[in-house]
């Protein structure tokens, strides 16, 4: 058994957003940095910790954790839609190993996964179903928030099954850093957007889609103009939490407030519970290394963007 780590932002906005050549060639050598490693590292399996944004979950049920036995992607703002190829007697045993370490996780037989789940390996192998890959869903953009201790327990219980396999695993963190997209949110939504949320009419409607992607790329141009109605980025916060996880001792984010966290840092910036578990796994496998980190706050895609691998010392 062995383990890495790739934690990285996504945004639908990649591919959309300009945020000039220079921060561009920037991001897309960072990138570049992350697919070498995944592709020298070649692992049998992907663990891949994901939020979602209300394409696969609703507020009809909506879980803190969730595995999925089976899964396939919807293929919102163009990313790949179809099939993972999801091992499931490797789910079943990564559900039950949690569980029996007191983490109550869902489970789902045909999980819907979006962007969230499904950025990092097009970008990474240009194919969603390369590789054997278990998708861990983790609740970041529907309040009330699961503390981030039990997301911290949550990964140490992941790392916990990990060291039982004879494989070659990556752990795949996507999403965050500080960040306020203009996603709907239960508390102000009209009538409309709370059928949406609680997921009342089914799947989207094409139309309905791509006007819903579209406030996405109105909302970052109007962001990048300074004109936007949303939480700023939060360099300084993003710092802080990257020099934790690197640090090994994860500890001190116990303490973080959700509230907190959705003041200083927006309201999807919980999406980095996706990087507390994942580094959470790794560090209860062994120490690590942080070996590569990139980061840039960039306007254009309303993230602060960062990228990071991370090997075990021995």
């Amino acid at each position: 058994m062995t383990v890495a780590l790739l934690a990285m932002s996504h945004s639908p906005l990649l591919e959309y957003g300009d945020p000039g050549p220079d921060i561009k060639a920037e991001v897309e050598a960072a990138v570049d940095a992350a697919r070498s490693f995944v592709h020298d590292y070649d692992p049998d399996l992907v663990i891949n910790l994901g939020p979602d944004h209300y394409n696969g979950f609703f507020y009809q049920l909506m879980p803190p954790f969730c595995i999925g036995y089976d899964a396939v992607s919807i293929g919102d703002f163009g990313s790949q839609a179809g099939p993972l190829n999801v091992p499931k007697d490797v789910a079943e045993g990564l559900a039950e190993f949690v569980i029996d370490r007191g983490i109550d996780i869902a489970i789902s037989l045909k999980m819907e996964v979006d962007h969230g789940a499904v950025q990092p390996m097009e970008l990474i192998y240009g194919d969603i179903s390369s590789k054997p890959f278990v998708p861990v869903f983790i609740n970041s953009v529907a309040p009330p928030f699961t503390p981030l201790k039990r997301v911290r327990q949550l990964g140490e219980a992941i790392g916990g099954y990990l060291k039982t396999l004879d494989r070659k695993v990556l752990l795949i963190a996507s999403g965050g850093l500080s960040h306020d997209p203009p996603v709907p949110r239960l508390a102000t939504a009209s009538e409309a957007q709370r059928r949406m949320l609680i997921g009342a009419d089914g799947r989207q409607t094409p139309e309905a889609r791509a006007a819903r992607q579209q406030r996405i790329f109105d909302a970052a141009e109007a962001f990048a103009r300074g004109e936007a109605n949303i939480k700023d980025l939060a360099p300084e916060w993003d710092r802080q939490l990257m020099k934790i996880l690197a640090s090994g001792d994860l500890s001190p984010i116990d303490a973080w407030d959700p509230h907190e966290m959705t003041e200083i840092a927006g309201n999807s910036s919980h999406e980095v519970r996706t990087w507390i578990a994942a580094y959470a796994a790794l560090g209860a496998i062994g120490p690590y290394t942080v070996n590569y980190s990139y980061y840039r706050p960039i306007r254009e895609y309303i993230a602060g963007f960062g990228i990071t691998t991370a090997t075990l010392d021995n």
